[in-house]
């Protein structure tokens, strides 16, 4: 059984590359708010759809003072390719081996299409200035859940 983050818990330490170069570390979001969330795949339909909601909020999230990261255990590349061709422009962090995503209860098993399978647990963690999680929600559907968080979060639409 994944072990799963509550609110007041802290935050999973971590370090990942990120597409465009460079990293990504718990220690970059330290003094901030930031909505980290987990996807399964990038250029998925689902997951396209997911960032794109994030892209075209990320006026109000950051209005708001969050920091957005998506993680996926895509390699680098093909982060750059999704980046390119959706024109993201908030942070997608490779976590190949996965460990971050189970640090955060972000991978185990879960359902796809009726079945039990092992794998990425489309997931969002809002963690707060002190690297506490404020909210944690797992198994979220990637249609209209960046609504749904700014609803959450008392965000208005920019």
């Amino acid at each position: 059984m994944t072990t799963r983050l509550s609110p007041t818990d802290l935050a999973p330490e971590f370090s990942l590359p990120v597409a465009g170069g460079g990293t990504i570390s718990s220690a970059d979001l330290s003094g901030k708010r930031a909505i980290v969330y987990f996807y399964p795949a990038a250029s998925t339909p689902g997951c396209t759809t997911q960032a794109c909601d994030f892209r075209d909020s990320l006026a109000s999230l950051q209005g708001a003072g969050f920091t957005v990261v998506g993680i996926s255990p895509d390699p680098v590349a093909k982060l750059e390719s999704f980046v390119t061709s959706e024109h993201l422009t908030f942070p997608l962090a490779s976590d190949e081996d996965k460990s971050v995503a189970t640090a955060f209860g972000a991978y185990g098993e879960k359902k796809l299409y009726g079945k039990v399978v092992t794998g990425i647990i489309r997931s969002t963690f809002v963690i707060d200035a002190e690297g506490r999680i404020e909210l944690a929600q797992y198994n979220v559907r990637a249609t209209g859940h960046v609504a749904k968080l700014r609803r959450d979060l008392g965000i208005d639409a920019a």
